[in-house]
């Protein structure tokens, strides 16, 4: 079947080269740039375009069929096609990254010793402080049970030591200073025109009339510490990605729909 794909896409694309294996990191970096705009990182939709890592109409469409709708687009839906700027193996490899993204395809290579990677994460390394698998740890963050299924272990290893790269609103530190002289810090979780929530690490909602407020400001980084690269070991770095990478807990599945630490 995997052959036949590569055959169709030959025929969609001659001129193009196709290789016998699609590179899933070149899928996640076209991914990143080309469609994580409207799509969102994890797929999962966004403002100008909708889910096409969970809904059920896109995961079974055929790889041949992704092929050609990234090719052509689907002019009356406002996607356009990506035909003239990228090459055959290209397509083939946002393809493959969309499955690793729908749960349908896992890493071949998992690094590590995932019963040490889980000892970790809920001692040594703290991680269930915040994070919660399968029911148990924090939820200050995101519940990583499934993250491992849609994030590969190099996204996972850069999530652990570099969690600052890559900042998104949601999940950026935000600070709170009362009028009253009380300092607040924690998540946003809600913000209108006249007041603002605020999760602190502790798990309380606060919320805030704006007119009480002296100052509200995001800093340039989240509640996760980016000192784990000197705390742990390479081989605790590598259990750790090799606990999360096979799903964490047993069931894997997820609670939250960001996908971010």
């Amino acid at each position: 079947m995997r052959y036949q794909w590569y055959a169709a896409v030959a025929l969609l694309l001659p001129m193009a080269t196709i290789p016998l294996r699609a590179q899933e990191n070149g899928g996640q970096q076209l991914f990143g740039s080309l469609c994580a705009g409207c799509h969102g990182l994890d797929a999962k939709g966004g403002e100008h375009a909708p889910n096409i890592a969970t809904a059920a109409s896109v995961q079974k469409l055929s790889d041949f069929e992704l092929t050609r709708i990234i090719h052509n687009g689907i002019p009356s839906a406002g996607m356009p096609g990506f035909g003239s700027v990228l090459k055959a193996d290209q397509i083939v490899a946002l393809v493959t990254y969309l499955r690793v993204l729908q749960g349908k395809t896992k890493a071949v290579v998992v690094p590590g010793s995932p019963e040490a990677g889980r000892g970790l994460f809920f001692g040594k390394a703290g991680c269930a402080e915040c994070h919660m698998v399968d029911g148990k740890g924090g939820f200050i963050a995101a519940d990583l049970s499934g993250y491992g299924s849609s994030h590969s272990p190099e996204a996972i290893r850069k999530a652990i030591l570099e969690p600052n790269a890559d900042l998104d609103r949601r999940t950026q530190i935000a600070t709170v200073m009362a009028k009253d002289g009380k300092k607040y810090t924690g998540m946003a979780r809600n913000e209108d025109n006249f007041s603002i929530q605020l999760q602190t690490p502790d798990g309380v909602f606060h919320l805030f009339e704006k007119a009480d407020i002296a100052s509200f400001h995001y800093q340039p980084r989240t509640l996760m510490p980016d000192s784990y690269g000197t705390r742990l070991t390479k081989k605790e770095i590598d259990d750790l990605v090799g606990y999360l990478a096979k799903g964490g807990g047993e069931r894997g599945s997820s609670t939250r729909e960001d996908g971010d630490f």
